[in-house]
């Protein structure tokens, strides 16, 4: 089988990777410079922006000049914006979905008309427990998350008939470098938000700080692969069950442990 993953020169794109090598797939990762990994993976990187265009269209004419068939793509590329929403500027917040979003959507469409023509295939794309629920200090790339949950989730009926599986991966926090790699800018502080900024930072930075390696996240893409009929959502982390039973059953209380966390961080 082969395998596609987008981001794949570091965090859970490299760890995914180098296990899916391990275990004896053909493994293509891509990396936005790939030179300056050149040795030092032990499978082919191939150049993605996936947020320019041309990239894009230059990668999947490069993929293809090389392989006949494509059985999985991970779409694991993009970054994160963090900061109080009134407090950052909406062209970051433009920025955050070319990438998280549209960059995610314009990687699949270039590869959909191989994998239609094959009439097989899987994809997966690795998105957040914070597409699924709402949390402070995340506004934007809580949005781009869940953006593309919903966009898949009607792709994936779309697709069915040309027997192409498509889920979904929403990690809670993980040691990897997207927080160590992630965006904030100020338009301005206000001074309204002042108390509670400083709590939203110290509650973010507690989940990061507490995080655990993305071991598990690796083994459920791993086994989602490994399934015929996998499931859209597949929320990977201690607590996602419990999270997600009091958004949906309990929201007073979500929303208290949510508000709790800031004021006691």
């Amino acid at each position: 089988m082969r395998h596609l993953i987008t981001g794949a020169s570091s965090g859970i794109g490299l760890l995914l990777a180098n296990s899916l090598h391990n275990q004896g797939f053909e493994v293509i990762g891509t990396s936005r410079e790939p030179e300056k990994h050149e040795g030092k993976v032990p499978f082919k990187l191939l150049r993605l922006d996936i947020s320019d265009d041309n990239s894009i269209n230059a990668f999947a004419e490069e993929l293809f000049r090389s392989v006949r068939q494509l059985d999985v793509l991970v779409n694991n590329a993009g970054y994160m914006v963090t900061g109080l929403a009134e407090e950052t500027p909406v062209e970051l917040g433009r920025q955050q979905f070319e990438t998280n979003f549209w960059g995610t959507i314009k990687v699949t469409n270039a590869l959909l008309p191989r994998l239609r023509a094959q009439k097989h295939g899987q994809i997966i794309t690795i998105s957040s427990i914070v597409g699924l629920i709402g949390p402070p200090n995340l506004s934007y790339y809580t949005a781009s998350k869940h953006a593309v949950q919903g966009y898949f989730k009607s792709l994936r009926f779309e697709l069915d008939p040309f027997n192409i599986q498509v889920s979904m991966v929403e990690p809670v926090w993980f040691k990897t470098t997207l927080a160590h790699n992630s965006v904030s800018q100020s338009s301005g502080r206000i001074a309204d938000y002042n108390a509670y900024r400083k709590q939203a930072d110290a509650a973010t930075q507690k989940g990061i700080d507490e995080a655990e390696a993305p071991d598990a996240v690796v083994n459920t893409i791993t086994k989602l692969i490994d399934t015929k009929k996998p499931k859209f959502s597949n929320p990977v982390g201690k607590m996602t069950g419990m999270i997600l039973f009091l958004q949906s059953y309990a929201p007073k209380m979500f929303e208290g442990a949510i508000l709790k966390s800031v004021k006691t961080a």
